[in-house]
């Protein structure tokens, strides 16, 4: 009963937030969701055999025709300009590019999510578990990227849920179509299922080339994204994902860049 009479006043509270012009019908909507996802997950918190996360044939045959196996590790990058995802997956010793797919919807604009309500989505190196993952999302398929992160916590910013998921919405997440979620999702879990510890998914402005670094040369966040392209470049060179470290409120990476532009 108790519970009923929070939810009734939030209710309430979201509906004058409208009435006034304070809180837009997307948040409505994104706040809902969430309650309702939260309610999914407390009453189902285990995955479910018919979640939505399909095993299409045609994706599985593109794989195999590349050698790759579902289940293989996966990586992820972003990018905010070009409004694309894309889904890498390692082949031998090296990763290769899988499938590039739209982003639906994000929100902001340029530069990193800095507190919670900013409306931002955030750019950085992230990382993704088992933990991260929710089949019973609202939009659909969701895993949390794990916002903040240390370089996050170091400059002191603040913020939650802030997903990859289907349903073409955003206030501060990566919305994808549900066909594109539930691709990327299942092979973001059979990676997690077959031993992968984390999926690391790194979140660009833009494509870091270095036309693109001078064109924004006079942007407030240039210092921000120069860190940023460091960590692009070692991916770039390698194709494997670096290891992403912070020190001195930068990220580090191993390899470091400059190893990586020696050989």
């Amino acid at each position: 009963m108790r519970t009923l009479r929070i939810l009734l006043f939030a209710v309430v509270l979201l509906a004058t937030g409208i009435v006034i012009g304070v809180v837009e019908r997307n948040e409505v909507r994104w706040a809902f969701a969430n309650v309702i996802s939260a309610y999914r997950t407390m009453f189902w918190p285990h995955e479910l055999p018919s979640d939505h996360a399909i095993k299409t044939s045609r994706l599985d045959a593109m794989l195999a025709g590349r050698g790759i196996t579902r289940g293989d590790p996966v990586f992820i990058r972003i990018f905010k300009v070009e409004r694309e995802l894309e889904l890498w997956m390692r082949k031998a010793e090296r990763f290769t590019l899988v499938k590039t797919y739209p982003i639906c919807a994000f929100s902001g604009k340029l530069g990193p999510k800095l507190k919670e309500g900013d409306r931002q989505s955030p750019e950085g190196f992230y990382q993704v578990d088992r933990g991260a993952l929710n089949p019973n999302s609202a939009y659909h398929l969701s895993f949390n990227l794990g916002f903040p992160n240390a370089y996050d916590r170091a400059h002191r910013r603040t913020g939650s849920y802030l997903m990859v998921h289907g349903d073409c919405v955003s206030i501060g997440c990566y919305a994808m179509t549900d066909s594109g979620i539930e691709e990327i999702y299942g092979l973001v879990r059979a990676a997690l299922r077959n031993g992968q510890r984390q999926v690391q998914v790194h979140a660009f402005p833009f494509r870091m080339s270095a036309s693109n670094i001078d064109r924004y040369g006079d942007h407030a966040w240039i210092g921000f994204w120069r860190n940023l392209k460091q960590g692009y470049d070692v991916f770039e060179a390698t194709l494997r994902p670096p290891r992403v470290q912070v020190s001195g409120k930068r990220y580090v990476f191993d390899p470091p860049p400059i190893a990586v532009a020696g050989n």
